[in-house]
């Protein structure tokens, strides 16, 4: 496993830290191999019910691709006749289809700035808790390339077309408070907080009915391009598999007894 990225289970829930706060946690090449494939295997862990994406040190979560190792790629593109931007495929694409796609709820701990990719990362989970001197850029149009990292996709569905187009053309730093209301930011707390919140409101999703969870998470993929027929059909199909699950069974029991469920994502 890469000292760059960390990977650490408590109980149920996956935590997953990029680790380069020396470098405002970029990624470079071996980060973000080691990152691909780190969320990949937490997506494929039955005993993974949640994951908490986070970023170490003081300065940023992610400022997304490395610049200074992206120069020399180009560089040797140059040289080579090479696609300059393989990282894409080999790299981004991978992750990001591991992170939004897992049948499990993610949450990135956003404590300082998220730009680039690094704010894709973020857009990609399904809650972000965000510091309240944190912050998101999507950088792309600054270096004068297009959005990766699944942003053309999660950004639309968190604020609408019309102003993903102008974050994406005119890259600017949303404050956290903007991004509360703009709908990028689940949560805001206190920078001293960020760390507790976040980890807290992961352990509960960790704790919870992962089965019913993950069938939310397709219901709402499915209906945003789906007909209204298909998703009631959809939602058949899936409620049948939620209602056949153990965790339905503690639940029921648990309403009829009175109790809090002890659920065991199954």
């Amino acid at each position: 496993m890469s000292d760059s990225v960390l990977y650490e289970r408590d109980g149920a829930l996956a935590v997953i830290t990029i680790n380069r706060p020396d470098a405002m946690n970029a990624l470079d090449v071996p980060t973000k191999v080691a990152l691909r494939d780190i969320v990949t295997e937490a997506a494929n862990d039955p005993g993974v019910r949640a994951v908490l994406l986070a970023g170490a040190g003081d300065k940023a979560f992610c400022v997304g691709q490395d610049l200074k190792e992206h120069l020399g790629l180009l560089k040797r593109a140059e040289e080579t006749g090479e696609a300059p931007l393989k990282t894409v495929a080999e790299h981004y694409n991978p992750l990001v289809r591991a992170l939004a796609g897992m049948r499990k709820p993610t949450v990135a701990a956003v404590h300082a700035v998220a730009a680039g990719a690094g704010a894709s990362l973020a857009f990609a989970c399904d809650f972000r808790i965000v510091a309240d001197t944190a912050g998101f850029n999507t950088s792309f149009a600054g270096v004068a390339l297009t959005a990766d990292s699944g942003a053309s996709w999660t950004l639309p569905r968190l604020v609408g077309h019309a102003r993903a187009t102008e974050l994406l053309m005119f890259p600017r730093t949303v404050k956290a408070a903007e991004a509360l209301t703009l709908g990028l930011a689940t949560r805001v707390v206190p920078t001293a907080e960020l760390a507790a919140t976040a980890r807290e409101f992961a352990q509960q999703l960790a704790n919870g009915p992962t089965v019913a969870y993950g069938a939310i998470k397709t219901a709402l993929d499915f209906g945003a391009s789906h007909t209204l027929s298909e998703t009631l059909d959809k939602e058949d199909e899936l409620q049948t598999m939620a209602g056949a699950s153990e965790d339905h069974r503690i639940a029921v029991r648990a309403f009829i007894a009175k109790e809090q469920p002890e659920y065991v994502g199954r």
